[in-house]
């Protein structure tokens, strides 16, 4: 299938959304927020719950042909050929804790296809866009992955070792001790460290499309590759296992390690 670029009113959208997102992000950050747990028991707050309201609010105005899934408020028109699919605080337990590496994560799909990613930061200032016919850029400055193309010299991230269960523990066990060094905790931000060339390698799990479509145009407009784990493109369909790398040729060694 053959995907559309990104027009510059899909753009302008994106980065309104953006820019509703983080004063009220910044405005809950290390306040006194109670926090609920959903039927998963994940967490949220307020901050999540309007960040989402706002920007849906845009997206009526702005878009209001395309359909909307969104980590907080559910699907709204997801039949559509084009849907925005929205997390407003990814990284929701580092929120709550002060940590500022939370994000807010906005795409664009086509037939179920991202072809316009956001990775916002509020509290740190800091921007990743790409897209289909738009190369990613880093607080409007053009960025690429890292040129690392071996698994022995890559450092990989993953959110927490805990987020892998059974087999697919076993999967990133054997995956993290082929690489150079291991490390956690980043939510998001991992993914706009690898399209800026800081480090190399991302695997997670048990994610939802509002966790991983953002990432897809961005890592992949900086010369990235990403998929699930068996190396399909990443779609709002997909199991939830991803696998992010600096060049084509590790992650083709990330997918063999993960296999076996």
């Amino acid at each position: 299938m053959s995907l559309p670029v990104v027009l510059p009113a899909w753009l302008e959208t994106a980065v309104a959304l953006a820019d509703a997102a983080r004063p009220i992000a910044n405005h809950y950050f290390r306040s006194r927020l109670s926090v609920n747990s959903k039927a998963d028991q994940s967490p949220v707050t307020i901050a999540d719950q309007q960040i989402e309201a706002a920007m849906r609010e845009i997206l009526a105005k702005a878009q209001p042909d395309h359909g909307i899934l969104g980590e907080e408020h559910g699907p709204d028109r997801t039949d559509a050929d084009f849907v925005w699919v929205l997390d407003p605080i990814d990284g929701t337990r580092a929120f709550i804790c002060g940590v500022p590496t939370f994000g807010t994560l906005i795409a664009l799909c086509y037939r179920g296809q991202p072809i316009l990613g956001v990775v916002d930061h509020p509290a740190l200032g800091e921007r990743w866009i790409g897209g289909t016919g738009l190369p990613t850029t880093w607080n409007g400055e053009p960025c690429q992955t890292r040129a690392c193309t071996r698994l022995a010299d890559a450092y990989l991230f993953a959110t927490s070792p805990d987020m892998f269960k059974g087999a697919d523990a076993d999967s990133f066990t054997r995956l993290a001790s082929r690489a150079k060094e291991r490390r956690y905790g980043l939510d998001c931000f991992a993914a706009g460290l690898i399209a800026g060339g800081h480090i190399d390698a991302m695997v997670e799990t048990s994610l939802q499309p509002y966790d991983y479509c953002a990432l897809a145009p961005v890592i992949e407009q900086a010369g990235g590759k990403i998929s699930d784990w068996t190396g399909k493109p990443l779609t709002i369909h997909s199991d939830g296992r991803i696998a992010v790398a600096a060049t084509a040729a590790l992650h083709g060694e990330i997918l063999a390690a993960l296999a076996g």
